[in-house]
């Protein structure tokens, strides 16, 4: 199958807008506020964008309210930080064993670098990421917790200090809305970044160009400037990050003045040959760092622009023409200069406009593998383990954490600096998530969710199909049963001549009547404990879920 022909939402029709500029796009909606209808379809559109998946006691909820106060609540981030992860594991053969953390407690407090050991704390951390995501309250923290970890991108196989990896990524969830150039300054002596990008290794005599250029090139400016940044660029700008170092005892890092590059470093005329003055002393480090910030952030229109693109790619669509360019990009790249590098007044103009509504950037974006796991498992409301029970909890998550490398995305640890190839990799972005083996797969675990489940010690995580269809408005009637069951689960709206086959042929087992489907249910819920009859509903009702997970509609957001 084409992948192209796979995504494309064919059929959908644009509704009449305001006479604009004649600029070419596929669309000409922009950032103005968007006036139009607010049904459970606007609803579900902007769950599955700021959260992962669209669960329908989050659908009911924010249907209560205007499109104003949801995207408010949305972006209000209230509910306290996640607690910390749990040791989960065994130390095994590990030559530094750390018997003294107790399991079910927290290992992050605990300084421990012995490579069996680091290995299994960062599996633990990456399986409570999992779970975070599954149990994330009603808020975008951490749909922007997986976007920042992208853009910043790092990897947890790089370092043997778990508390590393974990420091980082709750500088990325509690930083989820805050001030892009702060957290850019954080980021780049961050112990984590400071390891991977080998900038605790970064002294004079011996500058490390690595992060230099990720800051200006992935970071903050991009590499489509013209003109741009020059090599000569890097090197002072790698001069000015000399003498920084981690300590592991402390989990965090510091600066070694002796380490410094005590001379002046003088910019290209991109940065309108910008001398930041050498200093020394223990204080040098800092003030010379947040002059290279200021100096990189004073590209304004450039660092603006580079942001708003990634956001842009995240919550709307891979694609962006001259149209979203003129009636997007720029103006919302404006918005940031003007409130100070602040993302979220910016993230809810974006997510407020009539382009974001706009029908064709609904369903027009393949699900990424943390989207198609966790969106499923909680559009399915799937029963979890008790948390409580820190051995089956972990366990589980950990079979949905081997799901997702198999699909290619290992949440703490992106194939490269540049993170997914699937944000960035002109011309197919997001259909590289879908080839002719993860497609499959993907199958593979809808059908295996359905049919016989995932067990890990004694629990079963599989999708309950007779629950999830009592939750819907009037299950006994099959027509309405399809269509609420679409509504969820799709974001491109099947023909009614499809929905009519689905009915039919599963429903109904090939008969023409709807009492066939109404009378089975009203069966069922008459007397459940009848086998046959819960077995009547239950073959019928996984056999039309097994096939709407397995098709093409199911992996579009």
């Amino acid at each position: 199958m084409n992948r192209r022909a796979f995504l494309t939402a064919s059929g959908v029709k644009k509704k009449n807008r305001p006479s604009r500029p004649v600029v070419t796009g596929r669309t000409s909606s922009g950032i103005v506020p968007y006036t139009g209808a607010w049904t459970r379809n606007e609803v579900i559109h902007l769950l599955k964008r700021t959260m992962f998946g669209a669960k329908p006691d989050d659908i009911q909820y924010f249907e209560g309210k205007t499109m104003e106060e949801a995207v408010d609540e949305l972006l209000n981030i209230t509910s306290p930080l996640p607690g910390p992860p749990l040791k989960d594991y065994d130390t095994g053969d590990a030559e530094v064993p750390d018997n003294n953390i107790p399991k079910g407690t927290t290992w992050i407090n605990d300084v421990n670098e012995d490579s069996k050991i680091a290995w299994l704390r960062k599996q633990s951390l990456k399986k409570w990421w999992v779970g975070v995501m599954l149990n994330q309250p009603r808020n975008i923290r951490e749909k922007m917790a997986l976007f920042w970890h992208n853009h910043f991108a790092t990897e947890m196989a790089s370092t043997n200090n778990a508390g590393y990896a974990y420091r980082h990524h709750t500088l990325l969830r509690a930083n989820a809305l805050g001030n892009f150039k702060s957290l850019a300054r954080a980021i780049t002596i961050d112990p984590l970044m400071l390891v991977y990008q080998n900038g605790e290794h970064n002294r004079k005599g011996a500058p490390d160009e690595n992060f230099a250029r990720e800051l200006q090139e992935l970071f903050t400016l991009g590499k489509e400037n013209n003109p741009n940044y020059t090599e000569e660029d890097v090197k002072a700008a790698a001069r000015v990050l000399t003498g920084w170092r981690n300590d592991p005892e402390a989990n965090d890092s510091y600066f070694d003045p002796q380490r410094h590059d005590e001379g002046n470093k003088t910019f290209s005329s991109f940065y309108n040959h910008k001398t930041i003055t050498g200093r020394s002393g223990n204080a040098a480090g800092e003030e010379e760092l947040n002059e290279l910030i200021d100096m990189i952030f004073s590209k304004g229109r450039e660092a603006s622009e580079y942001i708003v693109k990634e956001l842009y790619r995240w919550f709307v669509y891979y694609e962006i023409d001259d149209a979203a360019r003129v009636n997007v990009i720029e103006p919302l790249a404006l918005m940031l200069r003007n409130y100070n590098w602040e993302i979220k007044p910016v993230l809810a103009a974006m997510l407020k406009s009539e382009h974001f509504f706009d029908p064709l950037n609904q369903g027009c974006i393949i699900k990424n593998p943390v989207d198609f796991i966790v969106g499923l498992c909680r559009e399915c409301d799937v029963m979890l383990p008790d948390s409580s029970d820190y051995a089956t909890w972990y366990s589980t998550l950990d079979g949905l954490l081997g799901q997702l490398e198999i699909l290619q995305q290992s949440p703490g640890d992106p194939p490269s600096v540049s993170g997914w190839p699937a944000y960035y990799q002109i011309p197919s972005f997001h259909e590289l998530w879908i080839n002719n083996d993860t497609y499959p797969r993907r199958t593979q675990f809808t059908d295996i969710m359905v049919y016989n489940g995932f067990t890990r010690l004694g629990f079963e995580l599989k999708i309950n199909t007779i629950a999830f269809a009592a939750s819907l408005s009037n299950p006994g009637d099959p027509k309405a049963l399809v269509d609420d069951s679409l509504e969820i689960l799709y974001r491109i709206a099947l023909s009614d001549t499809a929905r009519e086959q689905l009915k039919r042929d599963i429903l109904l087992t090939g008969q023409t009547s709807d009492y066939y489907w109404t009378n089975a249910w009203n069966a069922y819920i008459a007397n459940p404990g009848d086998m046959m009859a819960y077995q009547t509903v239950y073959s019928r009702l996984n056999e039309l879920y097994r096939y709407l997970l397995a098709l093409p509609e199911f992996q579009l957001s």
